[in-house]
């Protein structure tokens, strides 16, 4: 037989092409669904209190010059935006990484665009800048501070870096900080993928992301479903990769692990020092605004 009569049989017992589903998410953590009803306590408990509760991740990396981003944008019939062929990286324009911190009581995003490394000094760093452009203005009695984040990345519940600059961070706004991780391969449920992340990726649908100033504006004019402003700017400093930490490092935070699966959730108290040592002992990253 020929192969247009092979095709016509095969339609006729219920074959046919088919592409690739995303349905099946890997292995599932036997605790994942408590670890969502803990993280939802934590938050609940949180916001009682007048404490401060946020959503953060880095979203995709995105390379910045004439490349073809993702979506249609509407222009006059025949007149696309003209991008470059490949998305060879722009060796002077490089990569930007927007790091972004959600606002679970205000419905209020700010994000953080890094030219640097995607490093735990960066997360930190866009941790603070958001503190003290919006975090205490927000929560002006807020005895502690609400992280919920990834399992994996810059803020990795393994990362040894992101603990000792989580130290320094509430030494510097003088509470303690509590991290709720997500287990592996949830991070499409954590609140800033799909509140702050999904709506600038629809406001630079079809736009060319062709310069900083373009990426920070874009972010700028996107808003959360509420319809609030969402925050942005552009960081600049150099973020180093492969920062070791020693054990005595790692032994002077003061962390404390929760009953229920401390390696993902765990809180981390200022130590009791003047604001004076504070400033002098913060590194570079944080002391900048």
């Amino acid at each position: 037989m020929c192969a247009r009569t092979v095709a016509t049989l095969l339609v006729m017992a219920g074959w046919s092409l088919q592409a690739n589903a995303k349905t099946r998410e890997g292995r599932q953590h036997p605790d994942r669904d408590a670890q969502f009803r803990y993280i939802n306590e934590q938050v609940t408990c949180a916001l009682a209190d007048g404490h401060g509760a946020i959503s953060v991740d880095t979203k995709k990396k995105e390379l910045v010059g004439d490349f073809k981003t993702g979506g249609r944008e509407l222009r006059r019939k025949g007149q696309p935006a003209r991008v470059r062929t490949h998305d060879f990286k722009d060796k002077e324009l490089g990569k930007v990484a927007p790091y972004g911190v959600y606002d679970l009581k205000h419905d209020e995003g700010f994000v953080s665009v890094g030219i640097s490394n995607d490093t735990a000094q960066f997360s930190v760093a866009s941790i603070l800048a958001w503190w003290r452009q919006l975090g205490r203005e927000r929560f002006p009695n807020a005895g502690g501070l609400l992280i919920t984040a990834d399992c994996g990345g810059s803020n990795s519940h393994r990362a040894r870096l992101w603990k000792v600059e989580l130290q320094k961070l509430a030494d510097l706004i003088e509470i303690p900080i509590t991290v709720c991780h997500f287990p592996s391969g949830t991070s499409k449920w954590n609140k800033v993928e799909h509140r702050l992340f999904s709506y600038i990726s629809m406001n630079w649908r079809g736009k060319p992301l062709i310069s900083y100033q373009v990426i920070v504006s874009l972010i700028a004019a996107s808003r959360t479903g509420s319809g609030r402003q969402v925050h942005v700017r552009l960081d600049e400093t150099e973020y180093p990769k492969g920062i070791k930490i020693s054990d005595e490092q790692l032994e002077a935070v003061r962390l404390h692990g929760h009953a229920f699966h401390p390696d993902w959730n765990y809180t981390i108290s200022p130590n009791p020092l003047t604001a004076t040592t504070r400033e002098s002992t913060a590194p570079l990253a944080l002391a900048g605004g």
